[in-house]
């Protein structure tokens, strides 16, 4: 009898094990990926498994993106070895070489990475060439590495066309997969044609980066509204008057300062005009390298501004849109506080939002607010398809959402 009953015990035991490892979703995506390398082929596949769909609990979220994140860069170190190794990126007919150099010891969460941005523009390629050579003699950081790429092209634009985002977005990638890179401290800096660049990649990349140094560069049409969530320095030569360079940072330097006095947690910047110095500032504006390297990104900040360049993107911090219901100057803002959700719009647009538990309680219900005072509620559901999704969008380990919602937005009265 008591033989019978311990025999039950253990059979009953074993039957409630086996029900809830088969209830496990984590354990059966770590199943689906161990069959299955990572390829951009791959996670489309994987948001269409039924075990995607499966809502998860805050701990199982992390533990999915986790396993999905691992899986992924196992397919990447493999898959971007030779590109890294020829320090040459291929976008369709497009080449970026690359060089770079590592200084010091990088932290534990992993190392610091310079993307630094040659001078030239619209010149004949070998100019381009001397340039890309003088950049790499320009700034030493004190840990981290520093990347000189040499532009696909020789046009006056050549840091600013829409091909350069995605290079860049490749090269993050890349150096933080195979290098150790800490995706959380990637900053961007350049002199002359890729001051320009600094100028219109910050405020459209700032999602993806700590900090920007601009160095006497134009800034043409580009706005500072996006810079809200990092640290962005201007240096510039006080007698650089060509093109009006020194006038265009003396209106940035008020422009960002205004911006800080409206929204005092945000925007936060240095601007420096060298007095006596032309367009060579004669190294002082090394200083700008160390005042960069304070800053780490935040991926979820608890407010957003986003504003469309004419290269438009899908995604910003924790806000995304179809590409091709984007035109320049369409804006957003975006806060979150205690659960409320506040957006507003400067157009009628479909929104998504991408969210975090590092961005609110997903547990508790969401309350999205609109600009008229309207409001609805809704219930956020964690999935792994949802994390896939932003995986296929960007390689950034730190981004992927555990839940979205899709919204309509109404144009606020008067804009």
């Amino acid at each position: 009898m008591h033989l019978h009953y311990t025999i039950a015990r253990i059979l009953l035991g074993f039957f409630f094990l086996s029900a809830v490892n088969a209830a496990d979703p984590v354990a059966d995506i770590e199943a689906w990926l161990r069959e299955n390398p990572l390829s951009d082929a791959a996670l489309q596949e994987f948001t269409k498994q039924p075990v995607a769909a499966q809502q998860l609990t805050a701990a199982q979220a992390d533990e999915a993106a986790r396993q999905l994140w691992s899986a992924r860069a196992e397919f990447l170190r493999s898959d971007r070895r030779q590109e890294l190794d020829s320090r040459r990126l291929t976008l369709g007919d497009l080449e970026m070489p690359f060089w770079y150099k590592r200084f010091g010891e990088p932290a534990e969460t992993g190392a610091r990475l310079f993307i630094s941005m040659h001078g030239g523009g619209g010149a004949p390629p070998a100019v381009n060439d001397q340039q890309f050579e003088n950049q790499k003699r320009l700034y030493q950081p004190r840990e981290g590495i520093y990347l000189v790429p040499r532009a696909p092209t020789n046009t006056w634009n050549l840091w600013h066309q829409g091909h350069i985002d995605r290079f860049f977005e490749r090269l993050i990638t890349d150096l933080t997969v195979l290098e150790g890179v800490d995706p959380d401290q990637v900053y961007i800096m350049g002199y002359s044609a890729g001051g320009d660049g600094v100028y219109q990649l910050a405020p459209r990349m700032a999602d993806r980066l700590a900090a920007a140094s601009m160095m006497a560069g134009h800034p043409n049409e580009a706005r500072p509204e996006g810079l809200r969530n990092i640290g962005f320095t201007i240096h510039m030569g006080g007698e650089d008057n060509a093109y009006s360079r020194n006038q265009r940072a003396a209106d940035w330097k008020q422009r960002l300062a205004g911006l800080q006095e409206s929204d005092p947690e945000g925007y936060r910047h240095s601007v420096t005009i060298h007095p006596g110095m032309g367009h060579w500032m004669q190294l002082k504006d090394r200083v700008a390298v160390p005042w960069m390297s304070e800053f780490r990104r935040n991926v979820w900040p608890d407010k957003v501004v986003w504003v469309q360049d004419d290269v438009v993107h899908q995604r910003f911090y924790w806000l995304q849109r179809n590409p091709a219901d984007c035109r320049a100057g369409d804006r957003v803002d975006a806060s979150v506080e205690q659960g409320r959700i506040r957006i507003t719009a400067n157009r009628d647009m479909a929104l998504t939002l991408l969210l975090h538990d590092h961005l609110a309680n997903l547990d508790a219900p969401l309350t999205v607010q609109f600009a008229d005072g309207s409001e609805q509620t809704f219930e956020a559901v964690r999935t792994a398809a949802t994390m896939a999704e932003c995986l296929l969008q960007r390689d950034d380990p730190g981004a992927m959402a555990r839940a979205k919602i899709k919204i309509d937005v109404a144009a606020a009265t008067g804009e």
